[in-house]
């Protein structure tokens, strides 16, 4: 069964602080947003029966992988 990815497990720091340093950046609130809908999508697309190809399932997943590494990088400012 597909879960969604902890981002706050990935990125080694808890909900509120990721709260607070979307509230100050408004990019980062974005980014936030996309990462969200993008993992959504990519655990709708692995529940049986698996309609989306494997080409754009990996496609969506490296999407994902981009926008958590601009997520991780601007956690770090």
């Amino acid at each position: 069964m597909p879960v969604s990815h902890d981002l706050c497990q990935d990125l080694k720091c808890t909900k509120d602080h990721i709260q607070q340093k979307r509230r100050e950046d408004r990019t980062l609130d974005e980014l936030l947003k996309k990462y969200a809908r993008i993992d959504a999508e990519v655990v709708n697309a692995e529940k049986p029966p698996v309609t989306l190809p494997d080409p754009a399932l990996e496609t969506l997943k490296k999407e994902r992988l981009l926008t958590k590494d601009k997520i991780a990088t601007l956690m770090q400012e």
